[in-house]
């Protein structure tokens, strides 16, 4: 477990380099990210290629005994190659060029750029094919970031035309699956069919769901290109990419296929202004959310089933969310140890030195723009240390799973039904719950092995076929416990409604059928009762028609008054409950309770205070509290802290070599 940082040598004079290195290792830091945006200081004309200066820089930090993680430069094609192919710029639903002048303007379908993509990563992956200081690499950077995942050229017209006729085998195939007698928009030939250009009216589902796939491959095809061409080089090296918060476009579990485990950028300041329910709280601004962070690590920890990288760590204020207060004392210390508690075998702090010129000015680095250290670099500073003192660990490891599935989480962005209705949110909800209570979380596809856990919650598992409901089923009749939520079997895989009532495939295993659902007016009343208490729910409601299910939970307001909303079916040696309704913390807290206790899955004697999270990796707990209010451990007898005190501080933690479920928090 260590602590990094993100390099551009190329911005600074090469005097100031060995300084720049100097001052990493005196921090404790042990890898140096570079080159993800030096195209054009790597090869400043078409076959002139300057590798010099990057060889000198990895000379310094090979004096120091660290390491590098080399990164590919796609994400920044040069100006001059983009003149040699205007033809590779994306272009928007309305046909607007995505110009030169930022980054990732690139198509994943230009065939042109991804020759120069292999010339360029060849050349890169030779040279230092066998330099001891290289550890590893990063493929491009942040794939779809400012919204590119999906173009709307005509390479990619002709490359989606390709992929619907292998999907599809013949159109008339294709016609019956989307059901394009809606409107008139059945297809003769598959040449027909274009990307989702703007059109009179919103277009067809189907389609679009269709066309975020296509949009998808191509980008994991566009990576395992790179991945493809570096592990030939040197198979020693490890190849990984570094994904985004809550990030809806690309599918990260065929993405980290291809590599040896998977990163992600981690700002928490900024994304909780972005991804939270409702307006964030004081600390939240201050050091973001545990739990809109940590759903992230999580993900990122399943997607290769391993233990992950966090590549890019705020380091003090930012410059892209609305608002950037500075982050508390200590908040980037305890940033590190939140990642690496929930999995995190190395943090990554971006940046070194806050940049004089371009984009990201306003973006802080562990050192201030003249070269002074930042607050950050004494936090990042302290971080190493910390995990100095440590073991190497193993991973967490999860007893409970949240599915999550990118089909499931399109389908309902393209028909969401309600405005205020958010995949991300929805299934927060539950990941919230379960963290309270100090459980460990995997968030894993439909298609994973299920058997190792003890319970595993659906939400909105919208898009179900016979196969995915055989496979719950037998989870289930096997001892497993499930808890399956609204909006689940309600459409078949090319995004049509199924031609039975919801759940579907799923309506023996859940033991009821939807009657009927409604997305009542934020100004309507919605309670309903369960297990003799009445809560609140929001967004949604289903009316539920009981078969062989036990009602356990009842509509109390509205039109639906008096119907099922809840119910409880055993089937074989497990049992399934369904929630019709999108709860509020509170009835999320009181089903994630019951599923657990049901399943056998210890918990904290306690729910944790608010902001305050706990997580057990390899018989060591951390105890993080992202409050402003110092906060009380009680730990049995026989254990110790390891890291800080039983009093934690404000933005502080602790490590103690005891099980979460010893641990009560004040």
């Amino acid at each position: 477990m260590s602590i990094g940082t993100c390099y551009f040598p190329e911005h600074w004079p090469s005097e100031r380099w060995e300084t720049d290195v100097q001052q990493m290792a005196d921090a404790g830091l042990e890898y140096v990210r570079m080159g993800e945006f030096a195209w054009a200081r790597l090869e400043p004309e078409r076959g002139e290629f300057d590798f010099e200066w990057l060889e000198t820089a990895l000379e310094y930090i090979d004096d120091q005994g660290m390491q590098a993680v080399l990164c590919t430069p796609t994400a920044t094609p040069p100006r001059w190659l983009v003149d040699d192919h205007p033809d590779m710029l994306q272009e928007e639903p309305d046909g607007t060029t995505r110009e030169f002048g930022g980054r990732r303007h690139y198509c994943f379908n230009s065939e042109a750029y991804a020759l120069e993509t292999d010339r360029i990563v060849t050349r890169l992956a030779e040279r230092f094919a066998d330099h001891p200081v290289v550890a590893g690499w990063q493929t491009d950077n942040e794939y779809g970031c400012h919204g590119t995942i999906r173009c709307y050229c005509d390479d990619c017209s002709a490359a989606f035309s390709e992929w619907l006729q292998d999907r599809y085998g013949d159109i008339e195939t294709l016609n019956e699956a989307w059901g394009t007698t809606f409107w008139s928009q059945r297809y003769d030939d598959f040449d027909q069919i274009q990307p989702p250009r703007h059109s009179a009216a919103s277009q067809h589902p189907s389609l679009l769901l269709d066309y975020y796939r296509f949009s998808s491959d191509s980008a994991v095809a566009y990576n395992e290109r790179q991945v493809d061409i570096l592990r030939e080089a040197n198979d020693d090296w490890f190849v990984t990419h570094n994904f985004m918060s809550h990030f809806g476009p690309l599918d990260a579990y065929d993405v980290s296929e291809s590599l040896d485990f998977a990163s992600w950028d981690s700002y928490p300041t900024g994304h909780v202004q972005v991804q939270a329910q409702g307006e964030p709280s004081t600390d939240e601004y201050l050091v973001g959310s545990p739990d809109v962070t940590g759903l992230d690590h999580d993900l990122y920890r399943s997607a290769a089933n391993a233990p992950f990288w966090v590549m890019e760590q705020q380091p003090g204020d930012i410059n892209w969310p609305p608002y950037s207060p500075q982050p508390p004392e200590g908040a980037m210390r305890l940033w590190a140890h939140h990642a690496v508690a929930h999995g995190a075998d190395s943090v990554v702090y971006f940046r070194w030195r806050r940049c004089r010129q371009g984009q990201e000015q306003y973006h802080a680095g562990l050192l201030e723009a003249d070269g002074s250290p930042d607050r950050g670099y004494a936090d990042a500073a302290d971080a190493a240390a910390d995990l100095e003192s440590l073991p190497d660990l193993e991973g967490p490891e999860a007893s409970v799973a949240i599915l999550h599935e990118y089909d499931n989480l399109w389908a309902l962005n393209i028909q969401p039904h309600a405005p205020e209705f958010d995949y991300w949110a929805h299934l927060e909800t539950y990941y919230r719950a379960l963290r309270e209570r100090g459980v460990t979380v995997d968030i894993v596809p439909p298609t994973r092995d299920l058997d190792d856990y003890a319970a595993v919650v659906a939400p909105t598992l919208h898009l179900v076929d016979d196969e995915l409901a055989t496979q719950l089923t037998e989870y289930v009749e096997s001892g497993g416990n499930l808890l399956l939520t609204m909006r689940s079997g309600v459409k078949d895989r090319a995004n049509q409604l199924l031609n039975e009532p919801a759940p579907g495939p799923l309506a023996d295993l859940v033991g009821a059928t939807v009657d009927a659902h409604e997305a009542p007016h934020p100004d309507q009343e919605r309670t309903l009762e369960y297990d003799g208490e009445t809560f609140d729910y929001r967004v949604w409601d289903e009316w539920l028609e009981p078969d062989t299910a036990t009602v356990t939970g009842t509509h109390q307001s509205g039109t639906a008054a008096d119907t099922p909303a809840i119910t409880t079916n055993d089937v074989g040696d497990g049992r399934v409950r369904y929630c019709g309704i999108w709860p509020e913390d509170e009835l999320a807290d009181a089903l994630v309770t019951d599923l657990l206790e049901d399943a056998n899955v210890a918990t904290t004697p306690e729910p944790l205070p608010a902001n305050v999270r706990a997580i057990e990796r390899n018989g060591y707990s951390w105890v993080m509290n992202f409050t402003g209010e110092e906060r009380t451990l009680s730990l049995p007898a026989n254990a110790s802290v390891v890291v800080g005190s039983d009093t934690i501080p404000a933005y502080d933690l602790a490590v103690v070599d005891t099980p979460v479920t010893d641990l009560e928090v004040e």
